[in-house]
């Protein structure tokens, strides 16, 4: 089997994306099932493009893309994607949507097709804080995640696919003392307990789980 795996690189003025840092250092094979690493521009649409034209090259079996989210103490595995963009600050190639569809022709919202529970009681078992989130924002990741679900629903619905935040490593807050981080040796061991999870479980556990950010 195969997974894809795509991070972003850096944007919002830092100079790195613990994100891109962590799935460098993801294992190449893990549980028999081969990693393909990929990295994404912080960008609207381009995103998109990029991660479509892998999949159809590709042709995973999973697709797992991974994101920043500062401020958040904890991974979250993302629970659904909406059809909005309505950006906070521009992207890296200063586009800035205000309350735009992504496709006109695609869903309110798209839920993860990946075993997210799942994924964050394996998280949990390696002694690392997760839970489930039920909002991926209204950025590029959101526009990401509703991309590559768009795509999985539209052209390729025997691949399943998701998304997961990370927080900031600790490099990033020594000048925001009141962020939360954690070591990206962590977030490393946290992604790869959510990929053992996806490639393990079929379908999602039923556990109480899920809180808004």
């Amino acid at each position: 089997m195969k997974l894809l795996l795509t991070a972003f690189d850096p944007f919002g003025g830092e100079k790195i994306n613990p994100a891109l840092e962590a799935v460098m250092l993801v294992q190449n094979q893990i549980d028999g099932t081969d990693i393909v690493k990929l990295e994404v521009p912080t960008v609207f649409r381009k995103s998109i493009k990029i991660v479509g034209k892998a999949i159809e090259e590709e042709k995973p079996d999973f697709v797992l893309c991974v994101g920043q989210a500062g401020g958040r103490y904890d991974i979250t595995p993302e629970r659904v994607a909406i059809n909005i963009d309505d950006a906070r600050i521009p992207d890296n190639e200063g586009h800035r949507p205000i309350d735009e569809v992504i496709f006109e022709d695609g869903n309110s919202a798209y839920f993860s097709t990946l075993p997210v529970k799942a994924m964050v009681e394996e998280i949990k078992k390696e002694g690392l804080s997760a839970s489930l989130s039920n909002s991926a924002g209204t950025f590029v990741c959101n526009h990401l995640m509703y991309g590559v679900l768009y795509i999985l629903n539209k052209q390729f619905k025997g691949t399943k696919g998701g998304f997961i935040h990370v927080p900031f490593i600790t490099e990033q807050v020594v000048d925001k003392p009141d962020k939360p981080s954690m070591e990206l040796k962590d977030i490393v061991r946290g992604l790869e307990a959510a990929i053992r999870a996806v490639v393990a479980n079929e379908k999602d556990i039923k556990v109480i789980g899920g809180k808004e950010f």
